[in-house]
């Protein structure tokens, strides 16, 4: 039985990488759409800035899926042997982690940070350019997890257990 669960701590992983980061995005598109939806009431010229500073929040989701489609193809889920160790598959669920809870929490966040630039634009769309970079600081995070999510997969690929 214990032999058999490796594939299920991987899939397990990689579901949650995709469900926690989109889940963050779209609780984060959703909160930074309220905000744009009030400034577009107002002025409807306005709607390409804010659409732009909405859809900031939603990279996570893209990340969390981008994570999972990795894990997939690597455990053979998508092609390939899917039979894998215990000790592998809980490997390849603990790479999927920080993409996951990071994705969730990063997104909410930078929607926080879209909402306020959305405000600045709101009263100074010249301020476009400037208020992109207060959500997208934010955004450095999401990208360190993708990006260490990723190199611990492809790690984890490598090892002979």
């Amino acid at each position: 039985m214990w032999s058999s669960m490796g594939i299920a701590f991987a899939l397990l992983g990689a579901a949650l990488a995709a469900l926690l980061a989109g889940i963050g995005s779209a609780i984060g598109v959703g909160i930074a759409g309220e905000a744009a939806a009030g400034v577009v009431t107002e002025d409807p010229a306005k709607f390409s800035k804010v659409l732009i500073l909405q859809l900031l929040p939603g990279t996570q989701g893209i990340y969390g899926l981008l994570i999972a489609f990795i894990t997939l193809t690597q455990i053979g889920i998508m092609g390939g042997s899917a039979d894998i160790s215990l000790v592998k598959g809980l490997l390849y669920f603990a790479a999927c982690l920080p993409m996951g809870f990071v994705g969730l929490w990063s997104a909410i966040r930078q929607a926080r940070a879209s909402v306020a630039s959305i405000g600045l634009v709101s009263k100074r769309p010249e301020q476009f350019g400037k208020a992109m970079i207060f959500p997208a600081m934010v955004e450095t995070y999401a990208i360190l997890a993708l990006l260490i999510s990723i190199l611990s997969i492809f790690g984890v690929a490598g090892l002979n257990i």
